[in-house]
């Protein structure tokens, strides 16, 4: 019984796979728009990945400096170090400089700095302007929301300002050690920064 059962099934499956399949013709078309021009070969990452929109912001970023693709929030984006784990990346900002110190040092569980601390920042210059130096060192607590990744003897050193009216900011995270080496570099770079028509 069971031998007939299985001589069976494998002839319903034998003459179903034997079937003549459908063909599809295709009767629409559209016309062609500017999406479906050629790609661009050689294309600059801005035009890859940011929509062929140029950055408004741009800068000499250091030799060593691996240039990664922009997103939405990182106008100019770079990995750097033996493990390519530190990462600089240029924002532009919602809400004023003292807010964007704070939150880069709660990062930190740092407290947040009174008006005269932050009167005592050491300043440096950025795209045509200065901005405030930011330090921080510790157990670093990345992401907005609770629940980010944790990572224990990191350090941050960034840049942030009011530029033309937008905040600025240049931001550098990685391991402690790294972060330290590369700091005459980052300040550097920001000093390189200029705002682009």
């Amino acid at each position: 019984m069971k031998s007939r059962l299985l001589v069976l099934i494998a002839s319903v499956i034998a003459v179903t796979g034997c079937e003549k399949k459908a063909e599809v013709v295709i009767t629409q078309t559209r016309p062609i728009t500017s999406r479906d021009a050629n790609p661009k070969l050689f294309a600059t990452s801005d035009e890859r990945f940011r929509d062929a929109k140029p950055s408004p912001v741009k800068g000499v970023a250091p030799e060593n400096w691996l240039a990664r693709p922009a997103s939405q929030f990182r106008l100019l984006n770079y990995t750097f170090g033996p493990n390519a784990e530190c990462e600089v990346y240029v924002s532009i900002s919602q809400g004023g400089v003292l807010e964007n110190v704070n939150r880069w040092l709660k990062q930190f569980d740092s407290p947040p700095l009174t008006d005269e601390e932050f009167r005592k920042m050491r300043q440096v210059r950025i795209a045509d302007t200065t901005g405030v130096w930011v330090e921080a060192e510790g157990e670093y607590k990345s992401g907005m929301a609770a629940g980010g990744v944790q990572e224990a003897n990191y350090a941050l050193a960034g840049v942030i300002a009011n530029v033309q009216g937008q905040i600025l900011t240049v931001k550098m995270i990685g391991p402690a050690s790294e972060v330290q080496d590369a700091k005459p570099q980052l300040e550097a770079f920001a000093a390189s920064l200029h705002m682009v028509d």
